[in-house]
């Protein structure tokens, strides 16, 4: 059986404002109708002996990450938390261990959440052509073959030739994202292969080959995985074990020290959408070569990419630009300088701007809110509930809450009386009363929150009961 391992941590940065902290490239839909991890399962559709994916996220997009398996009609075998990032090496050791927790010995299949591949029968190809190598026993990479000196890749340089006709070769080495010159030779040389962090091997073989040469890392996942505990649908990681597993990728740990690493170049439109440049490349495109998505219009615009969300975005006498509109930021940068937003987002960071971190609208595993206005003593919130859904059990020492039911009904809790509220109804939550807000109609329940008082910040909630068994978010 071949098991899925779809790693969507990750934090997507150079694609900011699109891409934040808490909602990012992963689980935006960028390139099509569905996200990134959503095309990353249904592009394995035809596979045959393939079992439920094994889902490796941060603990903060758990319920996004949920809700959009559950929205392609996809149950996972697990969602592991991770409550901190540590890169590749502990993701793949945590997926392996749990998948021969039942004494079995499946085929790992890993694969990045966050790319584009056009020719899917080309890649169930190439998936084939590992399998038999992995049944052997080996440890398998994928391997793009390049077109292009490109830097915003890593790169892999090819040993041993195994498969003249294929291709296929040992690993030599592993190399970071070189320079455009550097790259330039790589490409000429016909010696490497784009590394494209795609995986295939036993869970057996690499939990070995994991003991071999990167002991401290596989040991420590053990402890985590045996403290660890099911909750809802997710397997939780306690945080202290977790942040004492070293932090490197599988690349460096394992695959270019063993002596059962193999490539295997492939060709299939494969990009991992890691800029805007790239959304531009893989991108839809007019006749003047420009990717417009939104309320766009442009006149002498060429070569561009253009991204509207929530309002009319008009440019003139651009070339080989990116624009950037969202209901918080824009951005604005030639397409030759966008791998340097990240510098933008550092910026952010340092100054503690929660537009690194959130989108205007916030998603709950209940739904989502959007704040319209803000000032110093209230805020405005449009907020949406799933149907069935409802919001914890809570109070607040700081502010009051009017709700106000624009679409659907809501069954509120306020002290000790229940209430139904239907369209232009409304009630009043003073400071420190316990309330709810729940959904029990079939349509989404749309409501108008105005908050007053001398602290507005979400840390201001104290939880009594949460069906999601949140505490702090």
């Amino acid at each position: 059986m071949i098991i899925p391992v779809i790693l969507a941590g990750g934090s997507g940065t150079r694609l900011w404002p699109l891409s934040r902290k808490l909602y990012p490239k992963q689980l935006i839909d960028i390139y099509n109708e569905n996200t990134m991890l959503q095309n990353t399962i249904l592009r394995l559709e035809g596979i045959k002996t393939l079992g439920a994916p094994i889902v490796v996220c941060n603990e903060a997009h758990r319920f996004m990450t949920a809700e959009q398996l559950r929205k392609i009609n996809i149950e996972p075998g697990a969602i592991i938390l991770e409550p901190v990032g540590r890169n590749t090496a502990p993701a793949i050791a945590l997926a392996a261990l749990m998948a021969t927790k039942k004494n079995e010995d499946p085929i790992l299949l890993i694969l990045p959440a966050d790319h584009v591949i056009e020719n899917v029968s080309d890649f169930h190809n190439v998936i084939k052509t590992g399998l038999e190598y992995a049944l052997k026993g080996d440890l398998i990479t994928f391997g793009v073959i390049p077109d292009s000196p490109e830097t915003g890749y890593g790169y892999i340089k090819k040993g041993e030739l195994l498969e003249k006709d294929k291709g296929i070769s040992k690993i030599e080495r592993f190399v970071e994202k070189p320079d455009r010159d550097t790259a330039g030779k790589y490409l000429e040389s016909g010696s490497y292969c784009w590394n494209s962090g795609m995986f295939m091997f036993r869970a057996s073989a690499i939990v070995k080959e994991l003991e071999n040469h990167a002991p401290d890392i596989i040991m420590q996942c053990r402890k985590v995985i045996t403290a660890g505990v099911r909750d809802l649908d997710f397997f939780r990681l306690g945080l202290e074990g977790f942040k004492g597993i070293p932090s490197d990728s599988i690349d460096y740990a394992v695959m270019e020290k063993t002596s059962k690493g193999i490539v295997i170049p492939f060709d299939a439109g494969w990009n991992d959408l890691g800029s805007f440049d790239a959304l531009w490349q893989t991108g839809k495109k007019d006749k003047n070569l420009n990717v417009i998505k939104g309320d766009v219009l442009t006149h002498g615009v060429k070569d561009s990419y253009i991204n509207s969300e929530s309002r009319l975005v008009a440019a003139v006498g651009l070339e080989k630009f990116v624009i950037v509109e969202t209901k918080d930021a824009i951005l604005v940068s030639p397409r030759d300088r966008v791998q340097e937003v990240k510098k933008i987002v550092s910026q952010l960071k340092d100054n503690n701007r929660r537009e690194s971190i959130n989108h205007r609208k916030v998603y709950r595993p209940w739904g989502s809110y959007e704040t319209t206005d803000v000032e110093q003593r209230f805020q405005v919130k449009r907020i949406t509930v799933k149907p069935g859904a409802k919001l914890s059990l809570q109070k607040h020492f700081h502010r009051a809450e009017h709700w106000i039911v624009v679409s659907g009904a809501a069954i509120i809790t306020k002290g000790e009386e229940t209430m139904l509220l239907k369209e232009d109804e409304s009630t009043y939550i003073p400071l420190g009363t316990m309330h709810r807000l729940e959904n029990p109609g079939k349509i989404p329940l749309e409501l108008i929150e105005v908050q007053s008082g001398s602290y507005l910040g979400e840390d201001d909630i104290v939880r009594f009961d949460d069906v999601y068994g949140r505490k702090e978010d």
